[in-house]
């Protein structure tokens, strides 16, 4: 990327200037480059490599995340130095949708979800006018998508950043500040083959009674509750069975969305609960977290759009993003901010519309610069 040095009046680190063209070819270049969890290097190279022509020091963790930032060391913090970090994901689901430009839409597998946020993050950190004793720091993270987290934990343990902004599809108007939280179960039946004419029926119908009765215990606990987010939303994600002639068994993997009050070990009680002779198997438990909507980071976002004329919408999002992993841990103000309609998240038709994108840099940058002023001027937090 060529890129050419801006004259501002921040001290912190070199600044450049990134044409609309540049930007997008960025987005398309990382689009283009295949991410699945677990295969992550080629992006993180290519970013890494676009970074540091952008004057930002970056390089790669030991996870394979790439990580830059606009002064000092990425993977150290000083105590002298504020951090705002921002942290996003540069691995994706699998599914080959073929990287195409139809008008004003960029198609592509993570066009969305994630890497239009993520390189959204760069260009604005690269351009961004920062004070004296505040730096950016930008994680694009490893296997967000396979529940692991593994480069958001990593980061979680490096860094106690002053704020925290999470590179996740919004819409370029809207900052989200919750999310759910999430259990992954995993039920196992076995037990001898009998005649499909018997009265006992198939370990098929032995895992089928598990789920009813889990939906059962589903439905009391949501009982009084209105609206997806605060519900428990559980879905069937897939069952196999299988035999060798002589024992049968099943297999079902199902997953929760939890609202804010009603935790993991909840969810583990209740299947324990319906369990009778399966095994069960848990992951990727994620506590849900809510922002304060009043937070510097949602301040800053809001006001940004507002004066650019647009009234923000706060978004409260039923899946679960990295917020849930160092929401927690940090305890800083944090939201979740990005170009492009997460309802094609996952999907064949992902794409992402470029003038959303080169809005939400714009957005960023202006609210960036708002939060490392008040930052460096040790005004509240919000937290």
């Amino acid at each position: 990327m060529t890129t050419s040095t801006a004259i501002n009046s921040a001290p912190n680190g070199p600044r450049c200037v990134v044409t609309d063209d540049q930007a997008v070819a960025l987005l398309t270049a990382a689009v283009d480059t295949p991410s699945v969890s677990g295969h992550e290097r080629p992006v993180a190279e290519l970013l890494r490599s676009r970074a540091s022509d952008m004057g930002l020091a970056s390089t790669i963790d030991e996870t394979g995340s790439v990580v830059a930032a606009t002064a000092g060391d990425p993977l150290r913090s000083d105590p002298r130095t504020a951090d705002i970090v921002l942290l996003g994901h540069i691995d994706t689901v699998p599914g080959h949708i073929a990287v195409k430009r139809v008008g004003d839409r960029l198609y592509g597998r993570g066009s969305v979800d994630a890497k239009g946020p993520l390189v959204a993050f760069l260009i604005a950190a690269a351009t961004a006018a920062l004070p004296e004793g505040v730096r950016l720091v930008v994680v694009g993270a490893v296997e967000e998508e396979i529940a692991t987290s593994r480069g958001a934990r990593a980061a979680a343990a490096r860094y106690r950043p002053a704020a925290c902004v999470i590179g996740e599809p919004s819409g370029w108007d809207a900052v989200t500040i919750g999310y759910k939280g999430r259990l992954l179960a995993t039920c196992r039946l076995a037990r001898s083959l009998s005649h499909t004419a018997g009265p006992s029926g198939s370990v098929a119908d032995e895992a089928h009674a598990w789920w009813t009765r889990v939906l059962a215990g589903v439905a009391r606990l949501n009982e009084g509750r209105e609206g997806a987010f605060s519900s428990v939303q559980a879905t069937l994600r897939s069952m196999h069975t299988g035999s060798d002639g002589l024992r049968e068994h099943a297999e079902v993997r199902a997953g929760f969305r939890l609202p804010p009050d009603v935790s993991p070990d909840a969810i583990r009680g209740l299947l324990a609960s319906c369990a009778g002779s399966a095994t069960l198997d848990f992951s990727g438990a994620e506590v849900a977290h809510v922002a304060d909507r009043g937070n510097a980071v949602v301040r800053a976002l809001s006001a940004t759009l507002r004066a650019g004329g647009v009234a923000p919408r706060h978004l409260k999002k039923t899946g679960t993003s990295d917020m849930n992993v160092v929401g927690p841990i940090w305890g800083c103000p944090i939201a979740a901010y990005g170009a492009g309609d997460s309802s094609l998240d996952h999907t064949p038709e992902e794409h992402i519309q470029i003038p959303e994108f080169l809005r939400s840099i714009a957005v960023l940058r202006a609210a960036l610069e708002q939060l490392a002023g008040e930052v460096a001027t040790g005004a509240p937090g919000g937290r």
